[in-house]
Parts: structure tokens; C-alpha cells; sequence
């Protein structure tokens, strides 16, 4: 696979990478300010898209920010195991770190944060 295409729109604060231009795909929304775009009959990504891109990668004095991904329950199961698998294999790897944070021991809430992107590329 070649390198992801990033673009990044000032005026709207908007962040798009493409692994796939120009391939028609399905939107999901994993939070308010991220949208996975992917193929889900060969459950691959085809782009994410970031709002509000100046937040979500905005440090904080302890370190990246992490957002939870509230969308994810929103999915029906298999639809669910799909997006997880591909947030948890490259190319989205490249870009976002997922993990959980458990706030007791009978919940776990998904959370993600961006992995830092070249200069070149953003």
C-alpha cells in the first residue's frame, strides 16, 4: 500500500487521509470529531477524517490527548467487530492509537489518540 494522501483544510480545521482516493466508501462516525471511512464487505479502511484537528492533536501538559469513542456503541455487533479490527491494523495504526480505559472493573470505554504525523505530510 503507498502512503497515505493528507489534506488539511485551514478554514474548516478539518484533517482528511486517504489510504484509498477516489474509492467509494461507508462512513463511520467513531466521535463527534473522527469519521472512519472504510470498505465493510472487504473490511479495510479507505480514510479518516478529523475535526476540529487543531483539538485532537493539541497536547496537554501531561501528555496527547485521548478521546473516547463514543460512536462504536452505536453499531450493531458485527458491524462493531469489523471497525475494531480495522482500528487495530495498519493503516490506521499509522495514524490513530486505540486502547481502554476502565473506569471499573466491569466497564472499559474505548479511547483513541493521534499518532504524531510527519510535518511533511500534514
Amino acid at each position: 500500500m503507498e502512503k497515505p494522501r493528507i489534506n488539511y483544510d485551514e478554514m474548516s480545521d478539518t484533517l482528511y487521509v486517504s489510504f484509498e482516493p477516489g474509492t467509494k466508501a461507508t462512513g463511520i462516525e467513531l466521535s463527534e470529531h473522527i469519521l472512519l471511512r472504510i470498505n465493510k464487505d472487504e473490511h479495510k479502511a479507505i480514510g479518516l477524517t478529523f475535526f476540529e484537528y487543531s483539538l485532537l492533536a493539541q497536547k496537554t501538559y501531561l501528555g496527547p490527548r485521548s478521546f473516547p469513542l463514543t460512536g462504536l456503541s452505536d453499531l450493531s455487533g458485527d458491524l462493531r467487530q469489523i471497525v475494531l479490527g480495522i482500528l487495530l491494523t495498519p493503516p490506521v495504526t499509522d495514524i490513530l492509537s486505540v486502547s481502554a480505559f476502565t473506569p471499573s472493573t466491569v466497564e472499559t470505554i474505548p479511547i483513541t489518540l493521534l499518532q504524531p504525523l510527519p510535518l511533511s505530510a500534514a
